[in-house]
């Protein structure tokens, strides 16, 4: 993926090699749903060392290992992969991560953040020099009807459910009150920003690392992992997993079909345009009142 393309060819499943994938995944609901963080650095130490052992006790697939050879390159590491993911994760938990809209909040969501995606990248690049990670905004060519049509979905769905979710299960007061147009601008920027990290940072980052070693449907489980826990802890609680968990796959899938991360970013902006407009009416209800379903 990356640079390379976004075309996974693992159509196998070695056990060690998963182990330590699952167990380095399983580091994110440690540290950002149960908040241990010294389970997270066993677990991701722990994955690490196996990643390690399942190098040191076997080569890679005989296929995948002449695939890569005929290329001139050499094959994937699964260690220093996972390592990228390690590195990106650590970054994101050296701040909490409770919605908050003041400046100095915001810089450290900025840096934190950028920094998870930025550096995987320039260590993969610079360091590892293999390119695993990119950015491919439009590698997928023009949207036909079948894109436009769940842009339109997406937008009806979320109006349909979204309110349901954030104001009958009382989430929207894991968000601050927005009661001012500062304010109210403040959370439409953060929604936003956020929304379009995560499709950096979980799709072209932790999924695409994964695919390097894992079917599609494998490495779109485990990147459901991390992404949920993460909107776990920053506000998406109660029943959100029933809707995060089903949102996360369909964007990994939606990702390695159109190869665009323009498309995925659209989708999960319009999806977040809800979020935000139903945030503002939970706190305001005189303003976009315009859901019919609503609790």
């Amino acid at each position: 993926m990356g640079e390379s393309g976004v075309r996974a060819r693992v159509s196998e499943v070695r056990p060690l090699q998963f182990a330590s994938a699952l167990i380095v995944c399983l580091a994110a609901p440690a540290w950002f749903v149960l908040h241990l963080i010294w389970l997270g650095i066993a677990l991701a130490a722990a994955g690490l060392l196996l990643a390690w052992l399942s190098v040191r006790r076997g080569t890679p697939r005989e296929s995948q290992h002449e695939h890569h050879m005929a290329e001139g390159k050499r094959p994937p590491s699964l260690l220093r992969d996972l390592s990228l993911i390690v590195v990106g994760l650590a970054i994101v938990r050296l701040i909490p991560l409770a919605a908050h809209l003041d400046n100095w909040s915001m810089v450290k969501f900025t840096l934190a953040l950028g920094g998870a995606v930025i550096v995987p990248y320039l260590i993969s690049r610079y360091i590892y020099r293999d390119r695993a990670t990119g950015f491919p905004w439009r590698a997928g060519g023009k949207w036909g009807r079948l894109h436009w049509s769940w842009l339109l979905a997406v937008l009806v769905l979320g109006w349909l459910i979204l309110p349901s979710y954030f104001i009958g299960s009382g989430v929207y007061q894991n968000w601050p009150e927005v009661t001012s147009p500062d304010l109210i601008a403040r959370l439409f920027v953060g929604v936003g920003a956020v929304g379009i990290w995560d499709e950096l940072f979980f799709i072209c980052t932790v999924f695409a690392l994964l695919l390097r070693h894992f079917p599609v449907w494998l490495a779109n489980a485990l990147q459901a992992v991390v992404f949920v826990s993460f909107l776990w802890e920053l506000g998406y609680r109660a029943w959100g997993p029933l809707l995060t968990i089903p949102f996360a796959l369909v964007q990994g899938y939606i990702f390695l079909r159109t190869r665009s991360l323009g498309y995925v970013v659209t989708v999960h902006l319009l999806f977040d345009a809800v979020v935000f407009a139903v945030l503002v009416h939970a706190h305001n209800p005189d303003l976009f009142n315009i859901f019919p379903l609503l609790p």
